[in-house]
């Protein structure tokens, strides 16, 4: 779903693990690093899709996680020119993005990155929180920062949280 701006509707997922390191996966047959992410399809919530691209590219389902938060806001970044497909209707110029932060509640070994036909990614590791917004590529890196600083209290390592008995309280209404 492209908007009048030309915008793609588009969900961005953050997985933490209780050291509040963050899931961080190779694009299949690239060099290039990212978090999941994937286009909203006509009438889907962006949590219904944020569901489905967690299974279609990382192979987990909605028990193997917890959502922990959610972005406040739509955030956008456009494409460099050299990637904007001008022969296609109508022209996306960029992704408009809602990003959610997800608590892995299953064993790392669950994650099944070429369940599908058409895999996204080829490989995956963890690695540290801000780690991401450095090594992405550059048109993404203002979108990562924004969301990664808008999760940071949230995503800070989980197990901490959860030993001082405070587990319900730090939870982000969506």
């Amino acid at each position: 779903m492209i908007d009048a701006e030309g915008f793609r509707a588009n969900v961005g997922i953050v997985i933490c693990n209780n050291q509040g390191q963050v899931f961080w996966a190779r694009r299949f047959g690239q060099h290039s690093w990212q978090f999941p992410q994937g286009g909203v399809d006509e009438g889907e919530t962006p949590e219904q899709t944020m569901y489905r691209e967690l299974h279609e590219e990382v192979g987990l389902k909605p028990e193997d996680v917890e959502i922990v938060a959610s972005s406040k806001h739509w955030l956008r970044y456009k494409l460099p020119k050299r990637l904007i497909r001008r022969d296609s209707s109508p022209v996306c110029i960029g992704q408009k993005q809602k990003w959610f932060l997800l608590k892995l509640r299953c064993k790392d070994e669950d994650v099944d990155l070429l369940h599908t036909h058409h895999p996204e990614f080829d490989d995956w590791r963890w690695v540290s929180y801000w780690y991401p917004v450095r090594q992405v590529v550059s048109f993404k890196r203002d979108v990562y920062r924004r969301v990664m600083k808008e999760f940071a209290p949230f995503a800070m390592p989980f197990n901490k949280r959860e030993q001082q008995g405070r587990d319900t309280n730090w939870r982000q209404r969506r």
